[in-house]
């Protein structure tokens, strides 16, 4: 399968997609972001579309759309040309926070939880999110020499914090 890469601009992201549809990539495979807010020139999320082109029998043909989206602006919705997109719309938006512009799947419900439970607050795909369950229990895997699941420390060197582990004075423990 040979895939084509494009960055576009955040505002030309609806049509990108559209173009890339009239040209034969009609089926959404998956639409998601990248945390991307640690970069210092351009911080934001990196949202990413891949489209295939299925015309032709055992020759898949790829394209990955990106655009770089800064935190807490709103993307435009491609359900109006792709669909199939709603789903991945709605984790997108449930999973990083960001809002899909005109995002319509027929049900006029508009973008709302899809996987995390009632009351469930946070962004759990961002990397700044904290783990709760990492306060409150040890993280289960040996990381460092001695370390294990009756170990608390490692017996030679600092112990590693496991990534989405809190720090010490965040929360109940």
């Amino acid at each position: 399968m040979a895939d084509e890469t494009r960055v576009v601009e955040p505002g030309g992201w609806r049509d990108a997609v559209a173009a890339a549809r009239s040209e034969g990539f009609a089926f959404v495979d998956w639409l998601s972001a990248v945390d991307r807010l640690h970069d210092e020139a351009a911080p934001g999320f990196d949202v990413v579309c891949h489209l295939l082109d299925v015309r032709t029998p055992g020759a898949l043909h790829g394209l990955l759309l990106t655009t770089r989206v800064a935190d807490g602006e709103a993307l435009d919705s491609v359900t109006g040309v792709a669909p199939g997109a709603a789903w991945h719309e709605r984790e997108t938006h449930e999973m990083f926070g960001i809002d899909f512009a005109g995002f319509d799947d027929g049900t006029g419900l508009g973008l709302r939880p899809l996987l995390l439970p009632d009351g469930f607050e946070g962004t759990p795909l961002r990397k700044s999110f904290q783990l709760a369950a990492r306060a409150s229990k040890p993280w289960p895997g040996g990381k460092e020499p001695g370390e294990g699941h009756e170990s608390s420390r490692s017996p030679s060197r600092r112990r590693v914090q496991a990534p989405g582990v809190p720090p010490p004075e965040w929360g109940p423990r």
